[in-house]
């Protein structure tokens, strides 16, 4: 089958095209609405590159220049010859709680929880809504963030607010970087050698979230409502003493979208340290910068206690997870964070993870009571998968 996979954000599109399960192209269309825009593709199998310095006016724009540069590559006659198309959505809210084909009744659900995701779902909706237009008989699925964390229990997701607030105003833990959970832990199955197993899947990255999974399913994850909640991350706070919202507000006399902002673009360990791409940090903590050393210290800190908490809560834990950005590359993160797990009986071979690799891997020693695995998320695969399967069923 052919699927292209789209990624669609308030300025870009980030795609890729799976021809049969094979990763035939990638790119991206970025600044779109700007003067100057460019849209790149690039033929995974020969590196070769296709691009486009123009204005793109839209996403309908965007796409329109995409299709002409698949012609030019030759990679895909058009749009209109795609078998379907998967669209990463951010959040399902309360109803949407499982991937779906996309009719009208899903746009219109989309739209309605966009009040959930502002600055993810109205772009969500312009990469459909332009997909539709572009090839309409090209079946499109959503396959959301969110739809992984559905099997939580509700002791779990609630908030101790008062009950209406959920049930009248959907406030509960939602769960986010589902689908890189959902990939990355059945693939630690296929690593450690079983038919379904209970894991701690960590995706660190700019945003990063822990995962508890119990037999392949999340049991509880530490984003919640939004993606601020949980992990000290690039540029969001993570976990604080709601408190000191109303208190910030009247000592620097700002208002709540201030605070919003303050909290998720200008806090982490940027907020910290001024730094939020850890190859910065980690390169500062070698000159002996304290601030730096700060700010990773704080993030490791509050995933060894967020591991520590799932460790409790899975009856029996397989494995542990590194994926996404930093747990992919930062060997420092790792063997600072399982040090602090040592007493658990988990032991890191040091070699193993110090060594380069974009493979999946098992990183501790053969007598670590949990192993530790590298796993490289591919969410666009998971898409594809997804996309495919639903589009079978018809």
């Amino acid at each position: 089958m052919k699927v292209l996979v789209l990624n669609s954000g308030s300025s870009s599109i980030k795609f890729k095209f799976f021809d049969d399960k094979i990763v035939k192209a990638s790119g991206l269309i970025e600044k779109i609405g700007e003067e100057t825009s460019k849209v790149v593709l690039k033929n995974t199998l020969s590196d070769e590159k296709f691009e486009r310095d123009i204005a793109i006016k839209d996403h309908e724009h965007g796409l329109q220049v995409l299709n002409e540069l698949f012609k030019e590559s030759g990679i895909l006659e058009d749009l209109k010859v795609l078998d379907g198309c998967g669209h990463r959505i951010v959040h399902g809210g309360k109803t949407l709680t499982k991937h779906c084909l996309i009719d009208d009744h899903v746009l219109n659900e989309i739209d309605r929880v966009s009040v959930f995701a502002p600055l993810h779902n109205p772009a969500h909706l312009a990469g459909i809504k332009t997909m539709i237009k572009a090839a309409p008989n090209v079946p499109n699925v959503a396959v959301f963030d969110t739809a992984f964390h559905q099997t939580m229990p509700d002791y779990a997701y609630m908030y101790a607010l008062p009950y209406e607030f959920y049930d009248k105003d959907g406030i509960r833990r939602y769960g986010f970087h589902g689908t890189s959970h959902a990939y990355v832990s059945s693939k630690a199955a296929n690593l450690l050698g079983k038919k379904s197993v209970n894991v701690i899947s960590a995706h660190l990255g700019n945003g990063a979230s822990v995962c508890a999974v119990e037999n392949g399913k999340s049991v509880d994850t530490s984003m919640g409502f939004t993606p601020l909640e949980g992990l000290v991350m690039g540029t969001r706070c993570g976990d604080m003493d709601p408190a000191i919202i109303p208190f910030i507000s009247k000592a620097r006399g700002l208002n709540i979208e201030e605070i919003d902002n303050l909290m998720n673009k200008k806090s982490g360990v940027y907020g910290i340290c001024g730094y939020n791409d850890f190859r910065d940090i980690e390169s500062r903590v070698e000159k002996g910068e304290d601030k730096a050393r700060l700010a990773f210290d704080m993030f490791c800190y509050r995933l060894v206690k967020y591991i520590g908490a799932y460790l409790a809560v899975l009856p029996g834990t397989d494995g542990i997870i590194f994926t996404g950005g930093i747990g992919e590359n930062s060997s420092l993160v790792r063997q600072k964070v399982c040090e602090k797990l040592s007493h658990l009986g988990i032991n890191l071979d040091l070699n193993l993870n110090n060594q380069r690799m974009s493979t999946e891997r098992i990183i501790s020693t053969t007598d670590s009571k949990i192993k530790v695995c590298i796993i490289p998320t591919d969410e666009e695969f998971e898409i594809a998968r997804v996309t495919e399967e639903l589009v079978n069923k018809g």
